[in-house]
């Protein structure tokens, strides 16, 4: 394809829920195919199914796609002066004319028959072992549509579809999978069979992209543009998103949650946006970080697309998300980051735990476990411990460690508190003269009363002078 074609892709989620990732990926891949060739991208709310509507859901999908840097050309808060609204609801008119035309053309037809009737027939089918098909129970002759009942497509031709999908390759469905479909229900608004194909036409989409879910359902598409004379758009079919074990798609419990909820976690967008642009597609090559999105429409290709289903792995967005914030964050956005997950904590004392806590993180949900579990507690109030736990493992006892942190303390004295390194550069040679661990192990339990804790130069750096002191002070009274 020349880079002077115009392309035209849209994302049409229905408000029936909140945005999943599974959704975000394929408005990523629309979006990104739209402004790889300067086309057109639209975000389109197909909300026909209004007992099933969520109420706030179009805004939490606005906010989401947001979020992730995907701007629509034209949405719900932006109509086309050329074709109207971008909210199916607010487009009835448009779906009357092109039932009117069908009506007209004589392929479409009120349904004459009750939801008990239509159940006896799938009933019987169901009891003769032979597929419910809705065309061998059509009317000879229609009755005028008044909107009153449901309004059927009159298949055009009972035969076996071919068609070409931009991934997939070909594919092919029998006649079986051909059958006279609702267009219009009763309360006047249409089904998603109907909706879609006049809403692609109107709005002149180029390619749809969409799940696998969607393949059986082809037959009955191309029937419809059949019925109404006009060229098929390029089907892009999208692998799924499986769970970590590959083995089934992903479920809420292993990650497919509210988009949103990743931001609130500490997930960059940046990141996100890279890990789910590569479940299910290969840019070619190692590479796998993406830090600008103008990179990733760049290399993004319909040739890279995979057929099968890639797993979602919660390790490689962890990883992901540092990398990210290692490579977009100033020492500024990482102390913000770190506060606005300990909101509840002492601001100046989170200050000097920044590069600590940042070091060993991936997300602010493994920041406010850690707090939880009390792995901070020790720069934010008193300590507890017994003696015992000073005695390092090559001495005797605990009081084998009382000279050392008195002479650590005296070294102390007089340091400059400023950095971690300005104060291991005191203790550290005579760490080196006497044993690390001998010196090391007594002075991290003297200032966290923990086995396991940031380095003590860190941690006195963390404390202040007048802190530290104090504790080491009380380690040696403890002996």
């Amino acid at each position: 394809m020349l880079k002077t074609d115009k392309v035209v892709t849209r994302f049409a989620p229905s408000p029936t829920g909140f945005l999943h990732i599974g959704g975000v990926r394929t408005a990523l891949f629309a979006y990104f195919w739209a402004r790889k060739y300067n086309g057109t991208f639209i975000l389109r709310i197909e909300d026909t199914d209004k007992e099933r509507e969520v109420p706030g859901s179009i805004q939490q999908i606005q906010n989401s796609l947001q979020w992730f840097g995907v701007a629509w050309d034209f949405g719900p808060d932006k109509a086309s002066p050329d074709w109207g609204s971008c909210i199916q609801s607010e487009r009835l008119d448009v779906y009357k004319k092109y039932a009117d035309i069908l009506t007209k053309k004589g392929l479409a037809y009120p349904d004459p028959y009750s939801e008990e009737e239509v159940a006896s027939f799938r009933e019987t089918a169901m009891a003769e072992k032979r597929p419910f098909l809705f065309r061998e129970h059509r009317p000879e002759n229609f009755d005028i549509w008044d909107g009153s009942r449901p309004l059927r497509l009159k298949v055009p031709e009972i035969k076996r579809y071919t068609w070409y999908d931009e991934v997939r390759g070909e594919l092919s469905a029998g006649e079986e999978m051909v059958d006279d479909f609702i267009l219009i229900k009763a309360d006047g608004y249409p089904t998603y069979n109907f909706a879609h194909i006049v809403d692609d036409l109107e709005m002149g989409v180029t390619h749809v992209m969409r799940g696998e879910e969607f393949i059986s359902s082809l037959p009955k598409f191309l029937s419809l543009y059949d019925a109404l004379g006009v060229t098929y758009p390029k089907f892009v079919t999208l692998p799924p998103i499986m769970g970590p074990d590959g083995k089934k798609k992903l479920s809420k419990r292993d990650g497919s949650k509210d988009a949103l909820e990743y931001d609130a976690d500490g997930y960059l967008p940046g990141a996100l946006r890279n890990f789910l642009s590569l479940i299910g597609w290969n840019p070619g090559g190692d590479r796998e970080l993406f830090f600008d999105e103008k990179e990733l429409i760049e290399a993004f290709d319909l040739c890279g697309i995979q057929k099968s289903g890639g797993a979602f792995n919660e390790e490689k967005l962890k990883w992901m998300n540092k990398e990210h914030m290692e490579h977009s964050f100033t020492s500024q956005e990482k102390e913000q980051y770190v506060i606005s997950a300990l909101p509840n904590r002492d601001i100046d004392v989170v200050k000097k735990l920044v590069p600590t806590i940042f070091e060993r993180i991936h997300n602010k949900v493994e920041i406010v476990a850690a707090d939880e579990a009390g792995e901070y507690d020790w720069a934010f109030g008193p300590i507890t411990y017994e003696a015992e736990l000073l005695k390092w493992k090559n001495d005797d006892s605990a009081a084998a460690a009382q000279p050392r942190l008195q002479h650590a303390l005296q070294l102390l004295q007089n340091a400059d508190f400023s950095t971690p390194d300005t104060i291991k550069s005191l203790l550290w040679p005579y760490a080196e003269e006497i044993g690390k661990g001998e010196l090391l192990w007594p002075l991290r339990v003297a200032l966290t009363g923990r086995e396991r804790s940031p380095d003590p130069f860190t941690v006195a750096y963390v404390l202040g002078k007048e802190e530290t002191l104090a504790r080491i002070q009380t380690a040696c009274d403890k002996i």
